[in-house]
């Protein structure tokens, strides 16, 4: 099953909040001649909710199976909630919806819950949890015939039968189409807005940018920026200078003093440079421009600087 964690009685036990979700320090794994995790250091304050970003290959589900406790870090520690991350989740304190899981396509989707929720001595109502992931309306349906949006948000309903404080989302809208992903992530959103702390790595930069609180940012299995979306985008100097401009030279613009990048598409040009100011004057004064926009760094270019240094490095 997607959640094989079990529940005790002391989970609802009084306990002191600790200062940390999530403390990691000095996390470094291997596999074989691989570095996958080099040094990571990270803290997670309780009500947080953490986008987990980087390339393919830069260490991100690696870190996340430590955090859940899959997989062991060769030195360095990590504690959920002041726990081991297994007594964490075996306490119910933590739950998460991988890109992939074990759900059966030959029972319903309240059937799924069910059954996930035997698994616990304890769990929130299947009706509420249902409810919150947005899917009453297909508890008898076969999870086969599901969709792919719909059958992430019954994870996402399994997950939230112990009632974590830790939710963690790896890539959890991959294959999903525009509509699901707003969808799931609405559902996400309000869940996250009665305290619960979520971490969750994607591919999906806009999800970034539009739900998370703050974002950490991997590459070659080190964390290489970590900040508010803000933060992130100002760590990269320079504008972005946006104007229609029907057979634009890409050379001439390149050639201009402090431009950076050029990019055209059809007759729209976009140009990354450190003295927007002086770009704006040429285009104004030199050519046919028009609806000339200047615009901070999106995250998108932040993120290919960032790790394209990594590489380099």
């Amino acid at each position: 099953m997607e959640i094989t964690q079990t529940t005790t009685a002391t989970r609802n036990a009084p306990r002191a909040t600790p200062q940390w979700a999530v403390d990691a320090t000095d996390l470094h794994k291997g596999f074989g001649a691989v570095t996958a995790v080099d040094g990571v250091t990270l803290q997670v304050r309780p009500g947080e909710i953490v986008a987990f970003l980087g390339p393919n290959g830069a260490g991100k589900t690696t870190t996340i199976d430590m955090m859940l406790g899959l997989s062991q870090p060769d030195s360095g520690a990590v504690t959920v909630f002041g726990e081991s991350p297994r007594a964490a989740i075996a306490h119910g304190l933590v739950s998460a919806v991988l890109q992939t899981g074990g759900l059966l396509k030959d029972i319903t989707v309240r059937e799924s819950l069910d059954l996930t929720a035997s698994l616990f001595a304890d769990t929130r109502p299947i009706a509420e949890v249902m409810q919150r992931a947005g899917i009453s309306e297909i508890g008898d349906r076969l999870v086969g015939l599901c969709s792919g949006g719909q059958q992430q948000r019954l994870r996402f309903a399994m997950a939230l039968l112990s009632d974590p404080g830790l939710l963690i989302l790896d890539e959890p809208t991959t294959g999903m189409d525009v509509e699901g992903r707003r969808s799931f992530w609405n559902a996400i959103r309000a869940d996250a807005a009665r305290g619960r702390t979520v971490l969750f790595a994607t591919h999906y930069l806009d999800e970034a940018d539009e739900y998370a609180d703050r974002i950490v940012l991997m590459s070659r299995g080190r964390i290489v920026a970590d900040g508010t979306t803000a933060e992130i985008k100002n760590l990269v100097s320079g504008r972005i200078v946006h104007a229609t401009l029907p057979g634009a030279d890409p050379v001439a613009i390149a050639a201009l003093p402090g431009v950076e990048d050029v990019e055209t598409k059809g007759d729209r040009v976009a140009i990354h440079t450190k003295d927007s100011d002086a770009v704006a004057r040429h285009l104004l004064t030199q050519t046919a421009a028009r609806d000339l926009e200047i615009t901070a760094q999106n995250l998108e270019s932040v993120f290919l600087a960032l790790t394209s240094e990594g590489d380099k490095s």
